[in-house]
């Protein structure tokens, strides 16, 4: 490995490493992951890797999966300098610079979705991932407004398993749910309503979305109107309802033995 220690931590190739925060991509689509765990991961994968910064520690335990990739700059520092690059205290002895993959077409996802209307947390859309990957759900469809899945925290907290997903991103969700439609996917709506159909009792079809919808206010009745079916997950009484990955979760593990 050719390691490049770090004069001058003000050299242009570090800036990333300060300034891409949050929901924040750069137009050439990259992304910062940190982390041991998020960066094996997608070490593991085809995705371009434009650099790496971290300690000696790491680059010693994992020099051999390090090297079956090509990367450009491989920048070797201490945790503290690696505090002074970044702004701000830090947990772990790497970071890594990547370019996020193209987003997939509608006509090349697969047969079982996960759908998000507009998803405020970035933590939620990192658990959501990290389930659908689990859980063999390998399509992601979110809106522009939502936190993107390989922000730094979303895809910290995905653990680096939304590199497994299809992602979509979408403009208008009326278009692209009659979009899903024509494809021969079946749109199940997660929310509480009257007549909704128990999740114990859906019929689940080969292809299907599950469209989850805001943490506070849910679904829309419009959205709620364009759907197909809408299920419940049976609650005790004077329960309202679960956090929006876990009811997620608890019904794509549902969909997936029924289907």
């Amino acid at each position: 490995m050719n390691l490049i220690k770090i004069d001058d931590i003000h050299m242009p190739e570090l800036e990333i490493y300060h300034s891409l925060r949050e929901n924040i991509f750069n137009e050439d689509n990259s992304f910062v992951a940190d982390s041991p765990k998020v960066a094996n991961i997608i070490l593991k994968t085809s995705m371009e890797i434009k650099s790496i910064l971290a300690t000696k520690e790491y680059y010693e335990e994992f020099r051999d999966l390090i090297c079956r990739k090509t990367i450009p700059k491989l920048f070797i520092t201490d945790k503290k300098e690696m505090q002074k690059i970044v702004g701000h205290k830090i947990h772990h002895n790497v970071m890594m610079h990547g370019i996020r993959p193209k987003e997939s077409s509608l006509h090349a996802l697969g047969d079982n979705i996960i759908m998000l209307d507009i998803i405020s947390s970035s933590e939620n859309v990192g658990s959501l991932a990290r389930s659908a990957a689990a859980l063999g759900v390998d399509s992601f469809i979110l809106p522009k407004q939502a936190p993107h899945p390989y922000n730094r925290r979303a895809l910290r907290v995905s653990m680096g398993y939304v590199s497994m997903l299809n992602i979509h991103i979408y403009d208008d969700i009326f278009c692209t749910c009659q979009a899903l439609k024509k494809l021969g996917y079946k749109i199940f709506a997660a929310e509480i309503v009257e007549n909704s159909t128990p999740l114990w009792h859906v019929e689940v079809p080969k292809k299907w979305v599950l469209l989850m919808g805001n943490e506070g206010k849910g679904l829309k009745k419009e959205i709620l109107d364009i759907c197909d079916e809408v299920v419940t997950i049976e609650m005790q009484e004077g329960v309202k309802s679960f956090n929006v990955s876990v009811a997620a979760s608890i019904m794509m593990y549902q969909f997936k033995n029924k289907s």
